[in-house]
């Protein structure tokens, strides 16, 4: 993921300014994850939002700024998550629910969600209870 210097070849992007297909760089949160049942195919699927939407521990938004999903086209949870799947893994270690991740891989939309099919990743911070 890195250059042998240590610097990441392309910018890191947000969730919300991703664009619709290509090769990116970019960090998040994971706001849930998905298990398959072991009669089904092996997948582990976690939902990433931004690294600047979680407000409930920093408190609320400053007034007089509305939510950026409101001003995406789309509505509300168009754009600002992005679904993460591995495939042929039924789980991924230290991905959980809070932690945050910088993920790099190709991006595309699958059901109208952004979605990076097996990215490198790259555990960036994880729950306080963990």
């Amino acid at each position: 993921m890195a250059d042998p210097a240590g610097q990441y070849p392309q910018p890191e992007l947000s969730i919300g300014g991703l664009p619709e297909r290509g090769r990116v760089l970019c960090r998040g949160f994971i706001e849930s994850v998905t298990y398959v049942p072991a009669t089904q195919v092996a997948t582990f699927t976690a939902i990433v939002m931004d690294h600047d939407l979680p407000r409930t521990k920093r408190g609320p938004a400053p007034a007089g700024t509305e939510p950026r999903s409101s001003r995406k086209p789309g509505g509300p949870g168009r754009r600002d998550r992005l679904r993460v799947v591995w495939l042929g893994r039924r789980r991924v270690p230290g991905v959980d629910p809070g932690c945050e991740l910088r993920l790099e891989g190709m991006l595309t939309v699958r059901d109208g969600l952004p979605t990076m099919f097996n990215p490198r990743y790259e555990i960036l911070s994880r729950q306080e209870n963990q």
